[in-house]
């Protein structure tokens, strides 16, 4: 293993410490904004803003490293990371942060892109499984480590933006010091939106209403403890809880899935995450341990929720569209991700702040009747005929591009005419 992983050491060293900058940077901008009296609407479009910049980062990004190269792309992209942080540090307005936090996400689109098809060029057969894994897990440790940073620090001044910013300064110099070869230009893949959603219907629709539920908390789920009363470091434990939480439950509810309609346990898991907000909406626990359990019941359902529908349209789909599917798919999350924030905040506004989980419950509760109805228009597959289940935790799909479907093992199946030429998206 040692040797399968060596070579991309740096690049993961690289990836650690920028996935830890992404999660203080993520949870300290809406802690601070709240404190600063913004409006949830406002907190909502830093979310959004962050979103489309993420969305069209993976469409530009490729066209930036091929002219300018995977080494000096990375170190610009993150260089830009570094100065937006910092500059949301020093200058205290909502429209600069709004903007600033779309530069943001541009940026973290490309750098992850660089990571991932890095790590591609350098995996082989046997090691893919491992890197990817490998992979996965630095990117969920990176941002539930960058949020417990949280409390080291305090909210009302610039430490935590300093902070952060070295944070990003660390994670230029092992890939910038690195002696690995550059890969080859990025692999992308041209999408087809329509031809995804004949394939299958309940995962377009699934993964656009996950990534609404999941973009409106991931947001505004830091707001909603601030203005409930949380302090910092109970929020941070709150937001890595749901996380952890849904982390746990993709294995046991991936492999029920793998026995079953894997649409039962769609509808199943949104109902679970849809009773659990709605459970909190009505009874506003104020006891901060309960409130806690509620919110973990409700990151385990609605967390496990995006790799059991990627299984899903993967199932019904040929192993050589295997990345076509997974970048559309994510792009549709990605737009989820987009929609989510925007609607959220000014309910919360409107109703309270525990009603962002009126659209978190909302968004499932139509993932459970599609889910449901579907499930009587086509037959079940075989568990023979199914794809292998992968878990893929929530908060890396959030931050995924379509060159993590390349890296993705069962992408080796693949030999896709896009993929081999480097298609466009």
């Amino acid at each position: 293993m040692s040797r399968n992983l060596l070579p991309v050491f740096a690049l993961l060293s690289s990836t650690l410490f920028l996935f830890l900058g992404n999660g203080l940077q993520g949870l300290i901008l809406p802690l601070r904004g709240a404190e600063e009296g913004y409006s949830n609407e406002i907190l909502g479009f830093l979310g959004t803003s962050w979103a489309a910049g993420f969305v069209i980062g993976c469409f530009i990004a490729p066209n930036i490293v091929r002219r300018v190269g995977h080494v000096r792309a990375f170190d610009t992209f993150l260089a830009l990371i570094c100065l937006t942080v910092l500059t949301t540090g020093l200058i205290i307005d909502d429209v600069w942060w709004i903007v600033l936090r779309a530069i943001t996400g541009f940026c973290t689109a490309g750098t992850s892109m660089i990571i991932e098809s890095w790590l591609n060029e350098r995996a082989t057969n046997e090691s893919r499984g491992t890197i990817f894994s490998l992979y996965i897990a630095i990117t969920l440790m990176g941002v539930v480590g960058g949020q417990l940073l949280v409390p080291i620090g305090d909210i009302s001044n610039t430490s935590l933006f300093m902070i952060c910013g070295i944070v990003y300064c660390i994670a230029i110099l092992p890939a910038t010091l690195s002696k690995a070869e550059s890969p080859k230009p990025l692999q992308t893949v041209r999408l087809d939106l329509p031809a995804l959603y004949k394939n299958s219907p309940v995962s377009c629709v699934g993964i656009l209403m996950i990534g609404i539920a999941n973009g409106a908390y991931g947001t505004l789920g830091a707001v909603f403890a601030s203005r409930a009363g949380l302090e910092p470091t109970m929020i941070a434990v709150m937001v890595s809880v749901t996380i952890f939480a849904g982390a746990i439950a993709q294995f046991p509810a991936g492999r029920l899935s793998d026995r079953i309609d894997r649409r039962y346990v769609l509808a199943g898991l949104s109902a679970l995450a849809a009773f659990a907000g709605l459970a909190v909406a009505l009874f506003q626990p104020s006891n901060v341990y309960v409130l806690i359990s509620m919110i973990a019941i409700y990151g385990a359902a609605a967390n496990a929720l995006y790799p059991i529908a990627v299984a899903h349209a993967n199932d019904y789909a040929s192993p050589e569209d295997f990345v076509k599917v997974s970048g559309g798919l994510l792009l549709l999350f990605g737009i989820g991700t987009i929609i989510g924030p925007t609607i959220g905040g000014p309910i919360m506004t409107a109703v309270g702040p525990y009603e962002l989980f009126l659209v978190t419950a909302v968004s499932h509760l139509l993932i459970t009747a599609y889910a449901m109805f579907r499930s009587k228009k086509r037959a079940a597959l075989t568990t023979e005929e199914k794809d292998n289940f992968s878990t893929m935790p929530a908060v890396t799909s959030a931050l995924a591009t379509p060159e993590s479907a390349v890296l993705d093992p069962r992408a080796a199946q693949s030999n896709d005419d896009d993929v081999a030429k480097g298609a466009g998206i």
